[in-house]
């Protein structure tokens, strides 16, 4: 996300729409990336957002719809290993 703000307000839409259960923001990433056949310096803010497989497309939506980049990345891992109360939260939180 360009800025803090901008992750705020889909963090917000994500969660009160149970399609996380919750998403944390780490503002001040440094980025150095190649766009369009150059390298580019960006401030961004990284959002981890928690979910289960069922709602990764209703989020890759919401983020598509209210990302500023044409490019967004969307990055998605297996849980391995979960603490059994903290996973039977989270599949609680998310809408069913």
């Amino acid at each position: 996300m360009r800025s803090r703000s901008e992750g705020s307000t889909l963090a917000g839409l994500l969660v009160r729409k149970r399609l996380a259960a919750c998403v944390n923001i780490l503002p001040g990433i440094s980025s150095i990336y190649r766009w369009k056949g150059s390298v580019e310096r960006a401030r961004e803010c990284l959002l981890i957002i928690k979910t289960d497989a069922r709602h990764l497309k209703q989020v890759e939506s919401m983020i598509r719809k209210h990302h500023t980049y044409e490019v967004p990345e969307m990055i998605g891992w297996p849980i391995l290993f979960g603490h059994r109360p903290y996973l039977t939260w989270l599949e609680a939180s998310v809408a069913h």
